[in-house]
């Protein structure tokens, strides 16, 4: 009689949460879906390491898919520099990898200046393999109404507020972000134990450089608290 009793309100409790996540969700996606420019929607998903930027990102995708508007989804890993210049101030160095991981003059130049006002609509899809480390060009083009996402870290340094229409900050503790990036990443790192020590000293030591030097929380149009993944809150639209 218990587990009877129990399950159905523990799968209540299930579909609430996810109703909640997708509320928030659907409520975004019509807010960026309301906005038309006259060129696409240029949307930073933005957030310190393991904030759960990509998941969210996909998961809004989705949702302004269902509202029927063309939506582009561009992964940050098509965006790196190549390992020389990433790994020029040490392998282990947090301003190495706030200043050097991502090559955000090519998403400045190919993607969001094209994109934006008077712009061509024709836009890098990737500049970089990170697998294999080579400088790759892929193009396409934007429909004048779709809504480009685009997730990083650093997505409001200097050189690149002023070109996003839209930014989603997704906003976590640096405790959590950090328990989900170890947990994520230790394989690719060699292990939990070396996972740490590498959040420990750059990625998550670059996030607390960006977080004091830009203010990313405050200055993001759409703020998401997000350290619950599973349910998300919308705090500032």
């Amino acid at each position: 009689m218990i587990a009877l009793k129990t399950q159905p309100q523990w799968g209540a409790i299930c579909h609430y949460l996810r109703m909640g996540m997708r509320t928030v969700l659907l409520d975004v996606a019509g807010q960026l879906c309301d906005r038309d420019p006259g060129h696409p929607l240029r949307v930073g998903v933005d957030g310190v390491c393991g904030a759960g930027k990509s998941t969210f990102a996909d998961r809004l995708a989705e949702c302004i898919e269902t509202l029927r508007r063309p939506v582009i989804r561009l992964d940050s890993d098509g965006f790196h520099h190549v390992r020389a210049i990433r790994y020029r101030q040490g392998s282990e160095s947090a301003r190495g990898y706030y200043e050097d991981a991502y090559d955000f003059d090519s998403v400045r130049d190919l993607v969001l200046l094209p994109l934006g006002a008077n712009g061509p609509h024709r836009f890098a899809s990737r500049v970089h393999d990170l697998a294999t480390d080579e400088i790759v060009r892929e193009w396409a083009i934007a429909p004048a109404d779709a809504v480009v996402l685009f997730d990083a870290t650093f997505l409001q340094r200097d050189d690149l507020r002023d070109h996003w229409d839209e930014v989603i900050y997704l906003d976590a503790t640096m405790e959590r972000a950090q328990a989900r990036g170890i947990e994520r990443d230790a394989a690719a790192l060699g292990g939990v134990e070396r996972a740490v020590a590498v959040y420990d000293a750059r990625y998550m030591a670059a996030c607390r450089i960006y977080v004091a030097e830009q203010s990313p929380k405050a200055r993001a149009s759409i703020v998401i608290d997000n350290d619950d993944p599973s349910r998300p809150r919308l705090l500032r639209d």
